[in-house]
């Protein structure tokens, strides 16, 4: 009997599924000479395939290729991997952590994460984009008595999205007093209002939740999609013959339809980087359409996508011209929000109350916009990475890295390169300079935390 995907299905049955046919790792190092393979097998369910990608991005792997293959009630991706140095896998315990990790992401359900999961108190805001933004609201949180324990911010499109997690200065846990919760978020409501006034568009939400699955970076993803910061992209799309010019930086889409199958057929083309799968499979997925059969290559520094597809309600949904319009015009934002030009500038000293504050406002001070952020602390430490841009068009001097040091101790390290395709894995050196193992890092550990405090938050429609 063939079994055919389905929206709606009972979630004992589904969970039965699981239980009786987990996912399957295997890895192999012989079939490719440059790359290891990953071959995952696992019961078929709406959301799947970004788990798989979720998992190996989070262990800092090189997705080169992959092919997807999801008809019926069974998915079999195959992903072409390497390590953060271009190596195949020679960790043997890799195969079973990879499984694991996936056995872990497809058994988390809301309930389950709050019942068990320590509570966290978390600030979300969407806003117009500007100099010193972060600074003053990192400021307003230092004033309140809120301790910044990990940040998360990118821009797109004069857009601004945040993801921070805060804790009572004084009692270091969660804040659960709405009234003052209610209080900080009036306060960043009006450092807000200040500039762009109250018609502006906006989001600040502020609140205390228990911890959950969402990727923050996929949550990111949602906040901007929510902005409708794709409405200022320009679609860039192949001609007639869904052919694209040979030599072009920009990001290419087209969508067609495969009659026979019934199909929705995406190409897109675009700038090779890290976690490129991960943000356009995100698109796809939070946009609820199914991905049935994949291939995706990167050749040269210019990758490939291909993505057979339907829509998880109504599959007539792209017959709307408007409708293909959105998409396109998503994926070219999810593709390009994870790209910042600037000077990056990683730090690594001893965490304290107000660091963040104390940091980008030394950037706010001497003119400097902030494009991306990643940051976090464990324990005494706190690294982060900060992609600044000069407001007015210039270089920015990097002599502002000893204003950082200065500002917050430990070390800080520059990288003017442009432009800045962020990872999660922050290079940021060490008094001692110890030399990280491919598997640890302080980004590593960032990113853990990270992912330790995300939330649970549902899918927010525009």
């Amino acid at each position: 009997m063939e079994i055919f995907y389905q929206r709606h299905i009972d979630q004992e049955i589904e969970s039965l599924i699981e239980r009786i046919h987990p996912p399957r790792v295997c890895i192999d190092n012989d079939s490719c000479r440059y790359c290891s393979v990953v071959k995952v097998d696992s019961a078929n369910k709406h959301g799947v395939l970004l788990d798989m990608v979720q998992v190996l991005t989070g262990l800092e792997l090189i997705i080169s290729r992959s092919y997807i293959s999801s008809d019926g009630g069974w998915i079999m991706d195959v992903f072409h991997v390497t390590d953060q140095a271009g190596k195949k896998l020679t960790d043997q315990k890799l195969e079973l952590d990879i499984q694991k990790a996936l056995c872990t992401t497809r058994s988390k359900t809301p309930q389950s994460q709050q019942n068990v999961s320590k509570e966290n108190t978390v600030l979300e805001m969407t806003v117009l984009d500007r100099p010193g933004l972060l600074s003053e609201i990192s400021a307003v949180l230092m004033y309140s008595g809120c301790h910044v324990t990990s940040a998360m911010a990118w821009t797109h499109n004069d857009r601004a999205a945040c993801i921070i997690y805060i804790e009572d200065a004084t009692k270091h846990g969660p804040i659960n007093d709405p009234t003052r919760l209610a209080q900080v978020e009036e306060q960043l409501e009006n450092v807000v209002v200040a500039h762009g006034g109250r018609r502006e568009r906006k989001s600040v939400r502020m609140t205390t939740v228990g911890g959950g699955c969402t990727h923050p970076e996929r949550r990111l993803h949602q906040l901007l999609y929510a902005d409708r910061d794709y409405e200022s992209c320009s679609a860039c799309h192949g001609d007639s013959n869904g052919e694209h010019k040979k030599i072009c930086d920009g990001t290419h889409v087209s969508i067609s339809k495969c009659e026979d199958k019934g199909y929705w057929v995406v190409n897109l083309r675009s700038s090779d980087r890290p976690k490129l799968l991960f943000d356009t499979v995100c698109v796809l997925t939070d946009m609820q359409y199914v991905v049935f059969h994949a291939i995706t290559t990167s050749k040269s520094s210019i990758a490939d996508q291909e993505y057979f597809i339907r829509h998880i309600g109504d599959n007539s949904t792209l017959d709307n011209e408007s409708e293909r319009e959105k998409l396109i015009l998503c994926l070219i934002s999810a593709i390009e929000r994870r790209v910042s030009h600037g000077l990056r500038v990683d730090i690594c000293t001893e965490n304290s109350i107000g660091l963040l504050s104390n940091v980008t406002r030394v950037f706010r001070e001497n003119g400097f916009s902030i494009s991306r952020v990643e940051f976090g602390t464990d324990g005494e430490k706190a690294v982060g990475t900060f992609i600044v841009t000069d407001s007015s068009g210039e270089e920015v001097n990097p002599s502002i890295a000893e204003l950082v040091r200065q500002e917050c101790g430990g070390t800080v390290v520059i990288d003017n390169k442009s432009p800045h395709r962020v990872s999660p894995s922050i290079k940021a050196e060490t008094k001692n300079n110890i030399e990280a193992n491919p598997w640890f890092s302080l980004g590593t550990m960032l990113w853990s935390q990270l992912e330790r405090l995300s939330s649970n938050f549902g899918l927010i429609h525009s």
